[in-house]
């Protein structure tokens, strides 16, 4: 039988969003309803909000969660009811070329529920990410959920659910960071922040956080970073090549997605070095390289799309790393709220004085 819940809505294009009464079906085939208990507000909510990522108002919000199953469809055996989750956003097809070629983080046909939640007067609703988890429940496909250890606080593990896997990932999964490497991560906002701590647990030697908010570089520097560079005050390109021998970075992640830092970064990395693109760029955004400098400098230019994670091995793996106290998810929840501050968290976004907020249920 159908359940009515509380929910997060985007009606339309830069409106401030609204609680509304969901209608979330009961799961069929390889699905499920979870019971969300904790939801991290992401920078990507906010661009859906701002009409940034489609046009398919009105838009469920929340993505970046964990909570626990409470039904499953026909055919479902990944996951039973009672099982403690993070919700996913790639939900590998397992029959893609990408998958058939053992590259599953890379699956071209990741896929949703087939039914849809909807608004008490039956309009359906396209839930962020796939997932819609501003909300008390939500029906997800079943392979959207990743079964961790339940002694994980909930606020904590659903930030693996994309920022902190995203960071992280761009660091271990994506830019390959070894041990002695020196590393830079241009925008120490939440994603920035994880890949210097991806850096970190991947040996890197040299860990150089840049910002234009010395708030944010201090964060950045109790989660790993070995150096920090204001580029409000200093050319972060010379600062880099300075702080790496004059040769630049082995390893520079951008985590702010605009095209004047991405340039900083390909010019920051030492010559057959890698950049690693994370922050998420608007459409209208582009570069202009010179041609040769990207053939004479060699190395690899990479996007990291999801930290380039593969969800069934990457959380249960991190979420035991932070249960033996080596990775500190904890540091990354700013604040708790409730469902109705959403709105408000995303007005403190602009402020850059949170990692995270995150509705707790």
């Amino acid at each position: 039988m159908a359940q009515q819940v509380q929910g997060v809505v985007a009606r339309a294009k830069g409106e401030p969003v609204r609680i509304e009464t969901i209608i979330v079906p009961d799961p069929g085939p390889g699905e499920a309803v979870v019971k969300v208990q904790a939801c991290g507000v992401c920078h990507t909510d906010l661009h859906y909000r701002e009409g940034g990522i489609n046009d398919d108002f009105p838009f469920l919000l929340g993505h970046e969660a964990a909570g626990v199953v409470e039904s499953v469809g026909e055919g479902v055996t990944e996951v039973a009811p009672g099982d403690f989750v993070i919700l996913n956003w790639r939900a590998v097809c397992g029959q893609c070329r990408a998958c058939l070629r053992g590259r599953p983080q890379y699956c071209f046909d990741t896929h949703n529920a087939k039914q849809k939640m909807t608004l008490a007067d039956g309009t359906e609703l396209s839930p962020a990410l796939g997932i819609g988890a501003f909300a008390e429940k939500t029906l997800v496909a079943a392979g959207q959920c990743t079964k961790v250890d339940p002694a994980a606080s909930p606020a904590a593990a659903g930030l693996l659910g994309c920022g902190v896997m995203a960071g992280i990932g761009a660091a271990i999964n994506t830019g390959n960071v070894g041990r002695g490497d020196s590393v830079a991560v241009i925008g120490c906002g939440g994603v920035g922040n994880a890949a210097v701590v991806g850096a970190r647990l991947a040996g890197a030697a040299r860990i150089i956080a840049v910002d234009i908010d010395d708030k944010k570089l201090e964060t950045a520097k109790g989660l790993g970073a070995t150096h920090t560079v204001n580029s409000r005050s200093a050319d972060p390109v010379e600062a880099i090549r300075e702080l790496t021998g004059g040769n630049g970075a082995d390893v520079v992640i951008e985590a702010v997605g605009r095209p004047e830092t991405y340039e900083q970064a390909f010019y920051a990395r030492d010559l057959a070095g890698t950049v690693v693109l994370v922050g998420v760029p608007t459409p209208e955004m582009k570069i202009e390289l010179p041609l040769l400098d990207v053939f004479g400098r060699g190395g690899a230019l990479k996007s990291s799309w999801y930290g380039d994670c593969l969800p069934s091995r990457d959380f249960p793996m991190l979420i035991d790393l932070y249960r033996q106290g080596r990775l500190d998810l904890d540091a990354f929840v700013t604040e708790t709220i409730a469902l109705e501050d959403v709105e408000k968290a995303f007005e403190r976004m602009h402020h850059g004085d949170v990692l995270r907020s995150v509705v707790m249920f």
